[in-house]
């Protein structure tokens, strides 16, 4: 892997950041505390959408492939994540379900879908994991039967969807989806399903399934978490050749893709509200009087902040890096984008729980800041690749050519 360049950002990125952040202040955060935990929050989106955050996601407009320059999709989910975690996460999991529709998808899937997620109308939900398939996704098991013709029953409905040709050749998804975002109150999902037993990554298939396909069920689940995650579940549904992304078998190809462009920006995501819990502490740190002065003024207490601090540097930069080489297009980007979540996610376990020892019990108390930081920040080590796989991930790249 070849190191990166310095990275320092231009004026007008950090005029967009600064500008976000404000946007989060006054419009995004007062939406998200109004929202029910657990549950979609649409207002929020539609806000976002209203204020161009999602037209920002999705730089091609809604008829457009193009995609989000990575660094963009950091510099965005680390503003947002610095004032609201739960803006920053509606954010990304509309860009998640999403984006494989983007790059892989039919210009019909694109036109019907794309405008409602730009206006924030739409809610989608990207769905990989399931009960024995986590980190391990290319050991799914949701089988994609094949099927040479359907039901007039089927056939019907299917024809009134626009994602859905008619011709009655394609496939009954069977099984389930489990610790995915946005379940059960997605408006389509992005499916990844077998349909080549015993091929490994070779023999899954990506769909595009709308929410309203016959068959298709789900649940909420209990998770510590503002939005929402759920089972979603599929009893013989129908799917033909019009909801295809991308090519029969290709679909593992399809969720790389997708997550080679995120991952970065996971990392971000981290830093951002490792950045919000250093803030707290130096403006804590600097008032709260202990033992004849300022807590800032214990060598202790310093010199956690400066630990702090040089980490999410570090982290930032990395993040950056990966973004900036993903955007210039080298080809081999995995080992430095997994650097990136890893160092990153990692970082903002350790600033967050520093903070929380900084600030003592207040810190722990329901609707403080670092209370919510702290249940928020555990997730990322472990969605789209836990740190145990970027580890893999890294080592596997430390031997390639």
């Amino acid at each position: 892997m070849e190191s990166g360049t310095q990275f320092r950002l231009t004026p007008a990125q950090s005029a967009f950041c600064a500008e976000v952040r404000t946007l989060a202040e006054t419009d995004l955060a007062p939406l998200a505390a109004a929202g029910a935990p657990g549950h979609v929050n649409r207002p929020l989106l539609a806000a976002m959408g209203r204020h161009g955050l999602l037209a920002r996601l999705f730089p091609g407009g809604p008829d457009g492939r193009a995609e989000a320059a990575a660094l963009d999709l950091c510099l965005l989910r680390e503003s947002l994540a610095q004032v609201s975690t739960e803006a920053e996460t509606a954010l990304a999991l509309q860009g998640l379900g999403t984006y494989p529709v983007v790059q892989n998808g039919t210009e019909e899937q694109i036109a019907h879908w794309l405008p409602k997620v730009v206006a924030g109308e739409a809610v989608a939900a990207f769905a990989l994991s399931e009960p024995g398939s986590g980190s391990d996704a290319a050991s799914l098991s949701l089988t994609a039967t094949p099927t040479t013709s359907l039901t007039t029953s089927l056939t019907t409905s299917l024809t009134t969807s626009p994602t859905a040709d008619g011709s009655g050749e394609g496939w009954t998804l069977s099984g389930e989806k489990i610790w995915i975002s946005n379940a059960p109150e997605a408006d389509f999902y992005t499916v990844f399903a077998r349909t080549t037993p015993d091929a490994g990554a070779r023999g899954v298939t990506a769909f595009l399934v709308p929410a309203d396909r016959p068959g298709l069920g789900g649940e909420h689940l209990d998770m510590i978490s503002p939005h929402p995650i759920g089972r979603v579940t599929f009893d013989n549904v129908p799917v033909t050749r019009a909801d295809l992304l991308g090519e029969v078998d290709q679909g593992f190809r399809v969720a790389m893709r997708t997550l080679d462009l995120f991952r970065p920006s996971v990392g971000a995501f981290a830093v951002g509200m490792a950045q919000a819990a250093l803030d707290a502490s130096i403006v804590h740190a600097g008032q709260r009087e202990a033992f004849g002065g300022v807590l800032k003024d214990l060598q202790a207490v310093s010199h956690s902040l400066a630990e702090m601090a040089t980490r999410i540097e570090a982290a930032r930069l990395l993040v950056y890096s990966a973004a900036e080489a993903y955007d210039s297009g080298e080809k081999r980007i995995a080992g430095r984008s997994a650097m990136a979540k890893l160092f990153a996610t990692e970082t903002a376990q350790f600033v967050v729980d520093a903070a929380v020892q900084i600030h003592g019990a207040v810190a722990l108390q329901h609707g403080h800041l670092l209370e919510h930081l702290y249940r928020e920040v555990r997730a990322p080590r472990i969605y789209e690749g836990a740190s145990e796989v970027q580890r893999t991930i890294i080592g596997r790249e430390l031997y390639r050519g």
